[in-house]
């Protein structure tokens, strides 16, 4: 059968973190927004169905709900949490709601029951998140687990493939999550046939099938995403991609000269065309302070300095973007992830006269795929693996209005910290690592002289695709040569600040 799973997001913040799980035990997953016609993702015909969480109560006036196609196609289906729940309703159930909730670990007894095969032990610490709870279960359905407050957290009907889970699998937090979800694809008998060299196969022949010979044009920045964008583009068509880098002058320290070095040496054959534009941006940022405002007039200068460089090449037919999975979902969920958070450079906001049919190889993928996917392509590794830069660059790393007196300030604290995690041997370990120069100043004493300065802070965070984020514990050493160095050597700073803010609820990026 099919190795096709779909995905209904419901608002989980965890939804994503699913898709990838599946994905990574070698299935295709695909999410649908509850809400949406689910006729076209029926008719790629799944093999298998999983019903995410999310923050609605499920008897709430204007809750998202089960479509009926979904249950008239009889797939094997895995409800978590609000899923579970929906899935109860839907078939006959009852639900309650439970006052406050249970939020956080609990141990689960299992019965018995083939979801639960190659588990360490009976009793499993699994995590809850959840309001209302399934009180009666649909006819036909058996109770497979329970925990100290819950009588029902885990119902199967095994006939059917039909399955339950009041906790969330997908979270590290599960004990086993990962075999949990394994259990319940295997026994949908579907094929694990999700591999990144059948990708690379299928996405060059049909880029060839849709270009035709056509010229191609990519705003590339040296990132990871738009650089394999152009690996699998420079292999699919070769001399027909063209490839702009707008230095916008709020890159970092000597980013425009080390990024056109390495492209070239990656893809001696690539169209690489370098239009510089700093001056622009900075006239058209001056004044801003509003974050979201910075990020509208950065996109909108980008297009226009990309547009101006398009038309001096003459015909161009399409349009490539490193556009990832993450932001397709983030860009059209009605439900929890579709909550503007920050624009997404590579999901619309495109003017129409451009007049160039989109193309983008990378739109179905997470950023952890991402980079295998590269390294499948050969991309180097310094390119391959170079922390997430933002699209706005350094302005949404200065909290305030963008000067060239904030870029030095903000350029030179970057650099000293890159350097000195490269030095540390860390740098391996996180996924990023800046600073933020703050609207503040302090009081400080140097040279028996009283100054009054800025404040930075440091923020350096792990994470495997950027969905959710912890602040790295890091050495007091390095910490230490961190602050020493940005107090010593740059020029108006004299305090220094460690973000420990998680991603949710803070991001990852301050603007």
């Amino acid at each position: 059968m099919s190795g096709h799973v779909l995905i209904i997001d419901y608002g989980s913040q965890y939804t994503q973190l699913i898709a990838r799980k599946v994905r990574a035990l070698g299935y295709y997953a695909e999410i649908l927004p509850a809400g949406l016609e689910v006729e076209p993702a029926l008719a790629k015909e799944p093999g298998a169905l999983i019903l995410s969480g999310g923050p609605a109560s499920v008897e709430a006036p204007g809750a998202p709900t089960l479509d009926e196609k979904l249950l008239a196609a009889n797939l094997p289906t895995l409800g978590v949490c609000y899923g579970m729940q929906l899935l109860a309703k839907s078939l006959g159930g009852r639900l309650t709601s439970s006052e406050g909730g249970e939020y956080g670990p609990a141990d689960l007894t299992t019965a018995p029951s083939p979801l639960w095969r190659d588990l360490p032990s009976q009793k499993i610490s699994v995590w809850m998140s959840h309001g209302d709870r399934v009180s009666q279960i649909p006819e036909g359905f058996v109770v497979i687990g329970q925990t100290a407050d819950l009588s029902i957290a885990a119902m199967a009907k095994p006939e059917k493939n039909l399955y339950g889970l009041q906790f969330h699998p997908e979270v590290h937090h599960t004990q086993g999550g990962e075999t949990i979800l394994r259990n319940f694809l295997e026994l949908a008998k579907l094929t694990a046939d999700w591999r990144m060299d059948s990708f690379i196969q299928k996405s060059i022949l049909a880029i060839q099938e849709k270009t035709r010979g056509a010229r191609i044009l990519l705003g590339l920045s040296g990132g990871v995403d738009s650089t394999v964008t152009a690996a699998i583009l420079d292999r699919a068509v070769g001399k027909n991609l063209y490839c702009v880098f707008v230095d916008n002058g709020l890159l970092r320290h000597n980013e425009a000269e080390e990024v056109s070095q390495y492209l070239k040496k990656a893809f001696p054959q690539l169209n690489l065309i370098v239009a510089n534009a700093g001056d622009l941006f900075l006239t058209n940022l001056k004044g801003v302070v509003d974050p979201e405002k910075k990020r509208q007039i950065i996109g909108q200068t980008f297009i226009d300095v990309f547009t101006e460089e398009a038309n001096k090449l003459g015909p161009i037919d399409f349009l490539a973007q490193g556009t990832l999975y993450p932001d397709v979902i983030e860009s059209i969920s009605p439900f929890g992830p579709s909550a503007l958070i920050k624009s997404h450079h590579n999901v619309g906001g495109l003017p129409e006269n451009l007049q160039f049919e989109l193309i983008e190889p990378l739109r179905d993928l997470f950023k952890d795929e991402v980079r295998v996917l590269g390294a499948e392509l050969g991309v180097p590794h310094e390119l391959l693996w170079r922390q997430p830069f933002p699209g706005p660059g350094l302005a949404i790393r200065i909290v305030g209005e963008v000067t060239p007196e904030a870029l030095t300030v903000v350029r030179h604290c970057d650099l000293i910290i890159r350097e000195e995690l490269e030095k540390s041997g860390l740098a391996k370990d996180i996924w990023q690592a800046f600073a933020v120069l703050l609207p503040v100043k302090s009081v400080g004493v140097m040279g028996d002289g009283r100054t009054y300065f800025k404040a930075v802070a440091i923020r350096a965070v792990t994470s495997v695709d950027a969905m959710t984020a912890d602040w790295a514990r890091l050495p007091d050493t390095l910490l230490a040569r961190w602050s020493s160095r940005l107090i010593n050597e740059v020029a108006g700073v004299n305090r220094v600040l460690y973000d420990i803010s998680t991603k949710p609820p803070s991001t990852i990026e301050w603007e």
